[in-house]
């Protein structure tokens, strides 16, 4: 397993163990894509140096090879006209391209090679990410949902709980009132009993007149009843 993909490992499984504590999860993983982005950037800009690396590589495999294949025509060439030393100079250089060719020729395949590697972790690092921006878009609906759910709760709590105090303190505004009403009734009515029932003073007085100003008409009806007798 290459370094890149162990650390990637390390990351999945600690940003999974971090979920199951952490009170925020969405802030969470969002340090953690933003993190993954700049991974997946720096994976990116390697990825192109290999690429770049590897056509290297295979430019110098084939020039190499192609200097071979010249080589070799040459001496047939120089040994044709019989020239043997220029024929061995000739064929000198051209095992020197064939060993040059040889050696590029393999890193070039290892070349290839890590460009494959790397682009299947490219393409893993990709679909965790994208997995991890899916399971951001479920945790924040899901803390939408708890958070419209607390609204709700406390909402329909406030109501039930606000109801029966609010018709309590109006029936007890309500008594109140009507106590009060009662209270002056009572006083009112205590009132006129005391100013005009037995015992007062001043209607003691005026019964009293009214008795003298009866006798006194009663007297003088009788004296004007009485007949006059003849001198």
């Amino acid at each position: 397993m290459s370094l890149l993909r162990r650390m990637r490992d390390i990351t999945v499984a600690s940003l999974n163990e971090h979920l199951e504590r952490s009170e925020d999860p969405v802030r969470l993983i969002d340090q953690y894509l933003a993190a993954q982005r700049e991974q997946l950037q720096q994976s990116e800009r390697l990825y192109q140096q290999c690429v770049t690396h590897a056509a290297s590589l295979r430019q110098q495999y084939l020039t190499a090879l192609e200097t071979k294949e010249k080589r070799e025509q040459q001496a047939l060439l120089a040994l044709k006209a019989g020239e043997e030393h220029m024929a061995r100079i000739v064929l000198q250089e051209k095992l020197q391209a064939e060993e040059k060719s040889e050696q590029y020729r393999e890193l070039y395949e290892q070349a290839k090679q890590s460009i494959l590697d790397l682009d299947e972790e490219l393409q893993q690092l990709k679909a965790d990410y994208k997995e991890v921006a899916d399971k951001r878009s479920y945790y924040l609906a899901r803390m939408e949902s708890a958070r419209l759910q607390q609204r709700l709760h406390a909402r329909s709590s406030v109501s039930q709980d606000a109801s029966p105090r609010m018709f309590g303190r109006l029936e007890e505004r309500v008594s109140d009132m009507e106590l009060h009403a009662r209270t002056l009734r009572d006083v009112r009515r205590m009132g006129r009993e005391s100013y005009y029932g037995a015992g007062n003073p001043a209607v003691d007085a005026e019964l009293e007149a009214l008795r003298n100003r009866l006798n006194q008409e009663g007297t003088n009806n009788h004296e004007q009843n009485i007949p006059l007798t003849k001198r």
